[in-house]
């Protein structure tokens, strides 16, 4: 009986001199789990921080790159050593030899701003007047050839420095819609969207763009001589006493624009013959342009909405620095009509396009138009950031409807 009582006691006694050392060995890896753990906290807010950083690097280099739109995979470059990657591309010209010519290494290195023109042979003397403007502030020059003629451009000294891209019968916005992707021009502050039938005489583009700068225009547009042959709007023409205006005051026609209007024509307005969109801006109106709607009718309307803030602050038209619009019609477009028979006079031919380019440009007004509001009614998630506009509109359709 005592010996089972001995064996009973001895067997609690090792118990408790087990647990004992099991408490005191967890006492005694407090202070290693403690520095374990603080080391721990250190390498994910190192590793954190560094994903970060990369996050913002590449953010920087490629801007306006969404890796959903590409269609591709994270994984899809793992294949090339990390180091020989470009991730942004630009449109500067390098020459195939080195040259000791200081102006084209100034072009390479100093240019942030891109001038765009469609460029047909026939307008080949005024295109010259108009990049010999910009070539003095040291643009990138990108001419659209929609009438196929390139050799005709090489005898100017400026050609070779160019970029020339050819598609035929095609308008400004489809060249701008496939070759001035937003992660391709991202290099340029500023992007120049002209036509090619623009007189630059009273132009200079540093003057100008010191102006949008110090004024913070997001979207802008020289203003035009009162004398242009096209105007269209009272908006864009140039006022003699100011340096810039966001917005025009008229009581005449239609549209009438007092304090009270808060949206295009009256202000937040440019016209699409000579638009001078910033990086951000560009990013937007990109995306707005159509690839099937070819001639841009209805878009300058809604600029407004990439102007990055309050169009009626952001849009503006200088008036120091203005154009004259001669109105020629060059382009042909993609409706346009090729000569079935070749007895047909050439007057007639020109007359015949020119009708059916309005006809479509009218046809593509109407759809671009059903389009906004087919998307704004679908959009459950979009709100108008210039509702006072909306509710205008629908006091206007609402007036309408009761007169009929």
């Amino acid at each position: 009986m005592r010996a089972s009582k001995s064996w009973r006691w001895l067997l609690k006694k090792r118990h408790f001199l087990f647990d004992g050392g099991i408490c005191g060995a967890k006492m005694k890896r407090l202070p290693f789990l403690g520095v374990l753990c603080t080391v721990m906290l250190f390498i994910i807010y190192r590793t954190t921080t560094y994903q970060y950083r990369q996050t913002e690097l590449e953010s920087k280099l490629r801007p306006f790159y969404i890796l959903k739109d590409s269609g591709m995979t994270s994984t899809s470059l793992n294949s090339l050593p990390r180091g020989i990657i470009e991730a942004s591309s630009d449109l500067e010209l390098k020459p195939l030899w080195k040259t000791s010519s200081s102006k084209s290494k100034v072009n390479v290195q100093s240019s942030r701003s891109l001038l765009a023109l469609p460029a047909g042979i026939k307008q080949k003397k005024n295109v010259d007047l108009i990049v010999q403007k910009f070539l003095s502030e040291n643009f990138t020059i990108i001419l659209f050839h929609y009438d196929g003629n390139v050799n005709g451009w090489w005898n100017l000294e400026w050609s070779k420095e160019a970029i020339h891209i050819v598609a035929h019968n095609q308008t400004k916005w489809w060249f701008a819609k496939r070759f001035l992707h937003p992660a391709v021009v991202s290099i340029y502050d500023y992007i120049f969207l002209w036509d090619e039938d623009l007189g630059v005489e009273h132009f200079h583009p540093g003057r100008y763009l010191k102006i949008v700068r110090s004024e913070g225009l997001e979207i802008s547009q020289p203003a035009l001589d009162p004398n242009s042959t096209g105007i269209h709007h009272r908006i864009t023409i140039r006022n003699r006493m100011h340096k810039f205006h966001r917005r025009v005051y008229d009581t005449r026609g239609s549209t009438k624009c007092s304090d009270d209007s808060e949206g295009p024509p009256c202000t937040g307005f440019v016209e699409g013959m000579a638009p001078v969109f910033s990086k951000s801006a560009w990013y937007c109106a990109w995306h707005l342009i159509q690839n099937d709607l070819v001639h841009g009718w209805g878009m300058d309307m809604k600029l407004g909405y990439c102007a990055q803030g309050d169009r009626t602050m952001k849009v503006g038209v200088v008036d120091s620095e203005y154009i004259v619009h001669k109105s020629i019609q060059t382009l042909g477009g993609a409706s346009a009509r090729k000569v079935s028979h070749p007895e047909e006079t050439m007057k007639r031919h020109a007359v015949d396009v020119r009708s059916e380019i309005r006809r479509q440009s009218t046809s593509e007004l109407q759809i671009f138009k059903e389009r906004w509001e087919q998307a704004v009614k679908e959009d459950k998630n979009w709100r108008d950031p210039f509702p006072a506009s909306q509710r205008r509109k629908q006091r206007r359709s609402q007036k309408r409807h009761a007169k009929v």
